[in-house]
């Protein structure tokens, strides 16, 4: 099966999951900096999940883009995926509207993980499709990244019982790791592109 309409499908749903998030962002009541400070924790929790839509959607592009063909295992772990990112809005109100409160905290690293998790499914689907011997598995390799975002993951959620702030300084650390661009796909690309004539 051709991949366009899977690309075309995931980049028009995470643009709405992008939406929802920013109509959660409500207007101050009134002009003044104090009504603009209280909105600080839902404006905080908007530019992180932002952020990680944006980490999915860009890895999500760089894997399909040495991806020749799909299938229905495919599609189905992709749909899985995007349940998973279509639950980042509402955790992500629900924790700026209650200031980082702790089950709040809780159940965003949740759903944080289950988005690795599905990824890694995704990705792991993929390679099952395409072969051990393709440029995908090849440039996943080992995964140390997604391995140690689970980990922290893990670790987080187990935090925020006792202390929710530094979870979601958890949180922010695994985005720092994958906003610096992944460049094994493109690597693998670049090496096995045809020499320009």
């Amino acid at each position: 099966m051709e991949k366009g309409r899977l690309e075309a499908f995931s980049d028009g749903v995470i643009a709405i999951i992008i939406t929802i998030m920013v109509l959660e962002l409500k207007i101050p009541k009134d002009a003044s900096i104090q009504s603009l400070r209280e909105l600080l924790p839902v404006l905080f929790s908007y530019v992180l999940s932002f952020v990680y839509v944006g980490i999915y959607w860009n890895n999500h592009h760089h894997m399909l883009q040495v991806v020749k063909s799909i299938n229905g295992a495919v599609l189905w772990a992709n749909m899985h995926l995007l349940f998973w990112l279509s639950l980042v809005p509402f955790v992500t109100a629900w924790m700026g509207e209650n200031h980082f409160a702790q089950w709040p905290v809780t159940c965003y690293g949740i759903i944080l993980l289950m988005n690795a998790l599905a990824y890694t499914i995704l990705m792991l689907t993929l390679i099952r499709h395409m072969g051990k011997d393709s440029l995908l598995a090849e440039a996943i390799n080992e995964d140390w990244k997604g391995k140690i975002s689970i980990g922290i993951y893990i670790t987080a959620i187990a935090v925020s019982f006792f202390y929710p702030m530094l979870s979601f300084s958890l949180y922010i650390v695994v985005a720092c790791v994958w906003f610096i661009p992944d460049k094994r796909i493109e690597k693998k690309v670049i090496t096995n592109e045809p020499p320009c004539e």
